[in-house]
């Protein structure tokens, strides 16, 4: 889970994200091709792996990250659920079709810290529909303990 020391951050236009299959979207993204979300910069998560109805993002959370309580606020996990899960179902769709996320569920089991470490988090297509798509989503730390968990649902679309 090494972050990439050279990144680019930015909003890739529409008519690109139309001309590619979702993987080869997401494959261009890791490969330095199109740019990483702004949202990974702020949040301090990375593209690791991509593969078709599989995606991981690293990340490393820290101080910047903690709510007043002295943890890492949840929408940290939420954030990275959201993307890995999401993303995911991109790499299932073909090239002109997109998404959103409907809905997503989140279960917080164990604190994250600034000196949890860095973080990994996997999302799994569950359901590829043409309309809908399921997908699942965990967050582990270095040690594979699972950190937060949780699913979503996302409407598929002609761009």
């Amino acid at each position: 889970m090494t972050s990439p020391t050279k990144r680019t951050y930015g909003v890739i236009p529409l008519e690109t994200i139309k001309s590619m299959s979702g993987l080869e979207l997401m494959q261009g993204i890791l490969a330095g091709r199109l740019p990483f979300a702004p949202i990974s910069q702020a949040m301090n998560f990375w593209l690791d792996t991509v593969e078709p109805g599989f995606i991981a993002f690293a990340g490393e959370p820290n101080h910047s990250h903690y709510n007043p309580i002295g943890s890492v606020h949840g929408g940290y996990a939420g954030t990275l659920l959201d993307s890995c899960m999401s993303c995911a179902v991109q790499t299932t769709l073909e090239k002109g079709h997109g998404y959103t996320t409907l809905e997503y569920k989140v279960h917080l089991v164990r604190p994250i810290l600034a000196d949890t470490g860095p973080v990994r988090a996997e999302g799994r297509v569950i359901h590829p529909g043409r309309r809908a798509a399921t997908a699942e989503g965990r967050i582990v730390d270095a040690k594979g303990r699972v950190l937060a968990h949780g699913t979503t649902t996302c409407l598929v679309f002609p761009l």
